[in-house]
């Protein structure tokens, strides 16, 4: 083995790359805050169109926080639920609408966690994660070229990381996310997260080498 690697910084940089590998298509791009003046206005057929552009990042985002297919399915639907609530409140001059669709996810899924830890009895916002370890119910998309053996390696990877991620601490967890599978870049995430641009790139740092170490000892135990 070769030392130079498996240096720190090469092992935050396969985790890096890992996850995104993992990122969805992005959709053509829309005019979003067009379309949400046409849902305003009453038009049924933009808000389809917006359901449909958003669903994927809505339930990648609420899966890979839950880990769990059934709640982010449901999650998902309370998202767009609370979205159509309140899409008078989206103003494009204050940010894009990827970032206020995001924060809103975001919320949500903290008060889900709230009520999960409440119904537990305990102290530990992370113990959800630790729940359910099943592949999410949107179908990847798949090179029809990719033979079997590569498919199940490729789902082989998705769980590794899966589970890696349900191991990282919470608030780097969030972090890695919304930056290596959501995509966001820095400023979207300090304001996602409410914290200084200084605090996300660091949380990112320490949560992509914790993922990185994590994923290292599962290749360990596996190989």
């Amino acid at each position: 083995m070769n030392p130079s690697s498996n240096t720190p910084h090469d092992r935050e940089g396969g985790a890096r790359r890992q996850l995104s590998g993992e990122r969805r298509a992005e959709s053509p791009e829309i005019d979003w805050p067009a379309l949400v003046r046409r849902c305003l206005d009453g038009d049924s057929a933009a808000w389809t169109e917006l359901v449909a552009g958003q669903q994927r990042r809505v339930y990648a985002l609420c899966y890979r926080f839950t880990a769990s297919s059934h709640d982010a399915e449901d999650l998902t639907q309370d998202v767009f639920v609370k979205l159509y609530a309140n899409l008078r409140s989206f103003d494009a001059a204050k940010g894009s609408f990827h970032t206020w669709i995001t924060t809103l996810t975001r919320n949500l899924l903290v008060d889900h966690f709230r009520r999960s830890r409440q119904q537990r009895a305990t102290d530990s916002i992370d113990a959800g994660w630790d729940q359910g370890q099943d592949a999410p119910h949107t179908e990847p998309l798949v090179d029809p070229r990719t033979t079997p053996l590569q498919h199940a390696v490729e789902n082989q990877l998705q769980r590794m990381v899966q589970s890696a991620l349900a191991k990282v601490s919470p608030e780097l967890r969030e972090a890695v996310i919304l930056r290596d599978l959501q995509d966001l870049d820095y400023k979207e995430i300090a304001e996602v997260l409410a914290i200084p641009q200084g605090t996300v790139k660091s949380r990112i740092s320490r949560g992509r080498a914790e993922l990185a170490r994590l994923l290292e000892r599962t290749k360990g135990q596996v190989m």
